[in-house]
């Protein structure tokens, strides 16, 4: 088939296009290479998949609307995936209007390119943030999401439903997905585990926020990629709902569904996972929780189960060791500050 996916520079959508490459699809690859993190990793991702002849890219913001237009045409896509965004939960506080221009104004284009191309199936990556105050575990997709506590989730809840505006006024197929704490190699170095793994090796401090009392359903990349790859063939269709616990739309073919493994880690734990793995203890800096941060997230993957028989799985023990055996070998020699 061929993709259209945007944000293939990025830790996911590198992933993702890694494995539908791998797979003998064609993907047509959107970037803009910002400098949210080192561009060089970004550049190192796009390069592994030139490799294949079935791979090309086009550096473009989404804001930049005949860019993206001349990128998604040229590349005739039968499945559209929507990556790219301004990530981060801390960085909405200290950013704002990055937020606005590529989750808000650059989603709204990704609606009308797909408006008008007509592709199989869209899909939309959305967040586990948009379960924002909500208290009751797990998450389900079902539970309200009226209570926002970052801009970042504020601007996934509103692509959520820009998303089924224009999937019930076109009959567009769309499938937004809610990721949890997705990680692994090729990661951004703003993350948890990031930070760690540099923090320990350097012999720094790590900053523990929330004194480690905080919880996260850990999403190991390749189990994500593999439950978008099989949702690619879930395509919404109004009235046909999979089951009672199917988040269908009654009136657009429309659906949201969780990724995660519902089999939550607390922070300490997972520290000391890294500690093994490195063989290595942590200088541990106990902090307050951060303005924005939940103390808890836990997927229900129910419905991710339903659709596609599936859900992820991988140990955080094998999880931390293949980021920390990529850290070791891989980045620490090409990228990071001697």
């Amino acid at each position: 088939m061929r993709f259209f996916v945007t944000g293939t520079a990025g830790f996911i959508g590198f992933n993702l296009a890694r494995r539908l490459l791998a797979d003998g699809h064609a993907v047509a690859g959107f970037d803009a290479m910002t400098p949210y993190y080192d561009v060089r990793l970004k550049e190192a991702r796009h390069a592994i998949l030139a490799r294949s002849d079935r791979f090309r890219a086009v550096v473009g913001r989404l804001e930049d609307m005949a860019a993206l237009e001349a990128a998604a045409a040229a590349a005739e896509p039968e499945v559209i995936v929507h990556l790219a965004a301004q990530a981060g939960v801390r960085y909405s506080i200290e950013n704002p209007r990055a937020y606005a221009d590529s989750n808000l104004a650059g989603s709204f284009n990704v609606l009308e390119l797909a408006r008008a191309l007509k592709p199989g199936h869209l899909l939309m990556a959305s967040t586990s943030s948009v379960y924002g105050a909500n208290q009751t575990m797990p998450f389900r997709e079902g539970d309200r999401i009226a209570h926002p506590l970052t801009l970042y989730a504020a601007t996934k809840t509103a692509m959520e439903a820009m998303a089924h505006a224009y999937a019930h006024l076109f009959a567009l197929p769309t499938t937004c997905f809610r990721f949890f704490t997705v990680y692994g190699p090729w990661g951004r170095p703003d993350m948890a585990l990031f930070k760690f793994v540099d923090a320990i090796l350097r012999g720094a401090p790590i900053e523990v926020y929330g004194e480690g009392r905080m919880v996260r359903d850990f999403a190991y990349v390749d189990d994500l990629v593999e439950a978008i790859v099989r949702l690619v063939g879930c395509v919404p269709e109004t009235g046909h709902p999979s089951g009672a616990a199917d988040t269908l739309s009654p009136v657009a073919p429309w659906r949201v569904v969780n990724i995660g493994g519902g089999t939550p880690v607390g922070l300490l734990p997972f520290i000391a996972a890294i500690e093994r793995c490195l063989g290595k203890p942590a200088e541990r800096r106990m902090l307050p929780m951060q303005p924005g941060d939940v103390r808890a997230t836990t997927a229900d993957p129910a419905l991710l189960e339903a659709l596609t028989g599936y859900r992820p799985a991988t140990p955080i023990e094998d999880g931390v060791k293949r980021f920390v055996d990529w850290y070791v070998e891989e980045y620490r020699p090409r990228f990071a500050a001697p």
